[in-house]
């Protein structure tokens, strides 16, 4: 099976398909587009116009990164989701979960005055206290086996990570200690460590301080 990812360098929800491919050991070609640049042939393939999606064979497109994650996971050696039924349903649920933290996270990185950045912060805020109930003792989500759901959550917590160095006085993972011990576990994995660029921190930077949102030019677009 010929397997064809396409993807910006900075998109977090390709990456979470990079790091189900990868821990899966499924060989791909891996194809950046330059952001802003849409080509007709990508149009072609992408209905939304977004990325990820896999070509699979040079023949079928799929696109949505949860979609393309179960199909990778179905298609390959081996199973990210659990066997049983309610507790698969369950790492769905918490999928879901995380798109939602996902968009409280893209308005508070693009927001364009602190009320804005505040507001989505604490709602993200909100959600990661919720979440650190379902978190189990470690290392991973459910334990020692790694899931999609791990998947799901590694892009989130690496851009998470990179802002609370960036910003003072922002701790997202404090009093989480089952969702701090998570992260730091996501993020010493080499399917995670992998899944990105070795420039993303200074192109990640270099997105937000371009997005022109009261983040990146309070705490960003001054720093070297």
């Amino acid at each position: 099976m010929d397997l064809e990812l396409v993807s910006f360098k900075i998109c977090p929800y390709v990456q979470r398909s990079i790091i189900t491919l990868k821990q899966k050991d499924a060989p791909f070609k891996l194809t950046h587009l330059k952001m802003g640049d849409k080509p007709e042939w990508f149009q072609k393939i992408s209905p939304l116009g977004q990325v990820p999606v896999l070509v699979v064979d040079g023949q079928t497109p799929l696109f949505e990164s949860s979609v393309i994650n179960e199909f990778v996971d179905e298609a390959t050696p081996g199973a990210l989701h659990p066997e049983d039924v309610i507790e698969r349903a369950r790492h769905r649920a918490w999928i879901a979960f995380c798109n939602d933290c996902m968009g409280d996270f893209s308005q508070m990185s693009m927001a364009p005055s602190q009320e804005g950045f505040e507001s989505a912060r604490d709602s993200l805020l909100k959600k990661l206290a919720r979440l650190e109930d379902a978190v189990s003792d470690g290392p991973l989500f459910a334990g020692q086996a790694f899931s999609l759901v791990d998947s799901s959550y590694a892009p989130m917590f690496m851009r998470l990570t990179l802002l609370e160095g960036w910003i003072a006085d922002f701790s997202p993972f404090a009093n989480l200690p089952k969702t701090a011990a998570w992260r730091d576990a996501l993020l010493a994995l080499p399917a995670v460590t992998e899944s990105v660029v070795a420039e993303f921190p200074k192109l990640y930077r270099g997105f937000l301080v371009m997005r022109k949102g009261w983040l990146g030019q309070t705490y960003l677009a001054t720093k070297s």
